[in-house]
């Protein structure tokens, strides 16, 4: 199959020609690194084979788009075939090609850099050994399966970069000039800013929010740097075989609950995770909200639950309609939302992208952009 002409095509979507990732965009085969992967359907995630269909294998491979690779402990690699999954919540995945370029583009790699990156597929791996040679690039995961597999595959295509398992929250192999996670941390592990050498950068982007971190490490042990202008998500560190969801028995008991609170929105209804800046900002000031969303009909419905108890459904018929606002537990969960809504349509703009960052030896992380400042310990 002629990969190498859908790998041009995606390399001039992502770059121009005399960018130093043209290169290794055009030369390395996505297509190995996902030969199966899972599409949302209409009703259910649906298994996608490859050698089954070639022309949707190299037009979905070669896209500039994320291929979920896994659903809940699901991997497309061991499903079978024609399998179908109708629930589950992503856990792995190729992410599009050009936030991989992005993600590396904010740690300004030098031609010498070492640099610890996050395995998942191997893709982002192959491309950054294409840049640097694979000798001056560590990849790790903490899913067996995803390094074993990844590794082979590098290997399938000559490259062969140091790879481990292990918890990178808890864990790293070695000491870098760049740390690049495509995987989000609620707080900066502090071993990271200890792996890093002196003058060295990190970036990641923060669970639950759109915010990319980039920082250097200073003479104290910490770093500082900036907020990066433009939003970006990635799945959250995970600790075994799927995420731990602790607010399903809370959604079971107050999904049709009339609550301790019943009032109407004086905005229409947005499902909060639609909103990069709402989400980033209010994950800042409530971690851990799990957003959920039904659509019955024309009426559609958002819940917003807390491991704490506190719970907020809205509903409403029409776009623009205002929705009815059922809430519970120890604190108003729409009620801070609303607060966030009125700052934006007030100031036009919510104060993340662009807002300075200092991160503590310790992992501390204060943000700050005017008088504005938000700290996670």
């Amino acid at each position: 199959m002629d990969w190498q002409t859908h790998a041009r095509r995606l390399a001039a979507d992502v770059v121009r020609p005399e960018s130093r990732w043209y290169g290794p965009l055009a030369t390395t085969p996505r297509h190995v690194f996902v030969p199966r992967w899972w599409a949302r359907g209409d009703q259910a995630w649906e298994l996608r084979d490859g050698v089954a269909d070639t022309e949707a294998w190299m037009r979905d491979a070669y896209a500039n788009r994320t291929l979920v690779t896994r659903i809940g402990p699901v991997h497309a690699d061991r499903a079978e075939p024609g399998a179908t999954l109708t629930t589950g919540s992503p856990t792995s995945s190729s992410t599009l090609p050009g936030l991989v370029v992005t993600m590396y583009r904010h740690a300004m790699i030098a031609d010498d850099s070492r640099v610890l990156v996050t395995t998942g597929t191997g893709y982002g791996t192959a491309l950054l050994c294409r840049r640097l040679g694979d000798e001056r690039v560590t990849s790790v995961d903490v899913d067996p399966y995803l390094v074993t597999t990844a590794a082979g595959r590098l290997d399938s295509i000559g490259l062969h970069p140091h790879t481990a398992v292990c918890d990178i929250t808890a864990d790293v192999p070695g000491e870098y000039d760049r740390i690049v996670s495509t995987v989000s941390v609620r707080r900066i592990p502090a071993l990271w800013l200890a792996a890093l050498r002196p003058g060295g950068r990190l970036v990641t982007t923060l669970a639950g929010t759109g915010l990319i971190v980039t920082a250097d490490k200073t003479e104290d042990g910490g770093a500082t740097g900036r907020i990066a202008p433009e939003p970006a998500g990635f799945m959250r560190t995970r600790h075994g075989d799927d995420y731990d969801r602790h607010t399903d028995e809370l959604w079971e008991k107050v999904r049709q609950a009339d609550g301790e609170s019943i009032t109407t929105s004086r905005y229409p209804l947005l499902y909060v995770p639609d909103s990069w800046e709402v989400m980033s900002m209010l994950e800042l000031t409530v971690p851990g909200i799990d957003h959920r969303t039904v659509t019955d009909g024309d009426t559609r419905t958002v819940w917003m639950l807390h491991p704490d108890g506190s719970w907020a459904r809205a509903s409403a018929a029409g776009f623009l309609d205002a929705p009815t606002v059922y809430q519970g537990g120890p604190r108003r969960l729409w009620d801070d939302l609303e607060r966030i809504r009125h700052r934006l349509n007030r100031e036009g703009g919510l104060p993340l992208y662009g807002a300075r960052v200092r991160i503590g030896a310790d992992g501390t992380l204060t943000l700050a952009r005017g008088s504005w400042t938000a700290r996670i310990a």
